[in-house]
């Protein structure tokens, strides 16, 4: 089954020192799930401040800059595995290095019909 891991977390609480230490140590993550078979995907993304949220209300769009929400965690990245079930994705996301300051929400992904594949 394949599961999402969002990373959040206050995106201004790393010095940039911090943020390529912790972008070196999520690569070699990646690394060792794909050399396990998890891996799918996974991306860090740009800071909040380059976020256009786009809505669509009475057959009119609405473009605003920045994300959705006010929160205190940002999301800030991503991981795509393949895990047999939920402990076992559980497991891949305590070792994303973001759980030691923020948050992984481990979320199953839906497989619908009529998407593209590779």
């Amino acid at each position: 089954m394949k599961y999402m891991l969002l990373v959040y977390a206050d995106e201004h609480l790393l010095t940039p020192a911090e943020r390529d230490d912790c972008y070196e140590k999520s690569s070699q993550l990646a690394r060792d799930i794909h050399s396990s078979g998890h891996y799918l995907d996974a991306s860090p993304l740009h800071l909040t401040s380059s976020a256009t949220s786009v809505r669509v209300r009475d057959n009119k769009r609405l473009v605003t800059d920045g994300p959705f929400a006010e929160t205190r965690e940002q999301l800030g990245g991503y991981y795509l595995i393949n895990a047999e079930n939920l402990d076992d994705a559980i497991a891949i996301a305590e070792r994303i290095p973001a759980a030691r300051w923020g948050t992984i929400e481990v979320r199953p992904v839906m497989e619908i019909s009529g998407l593209p594949s590779e």
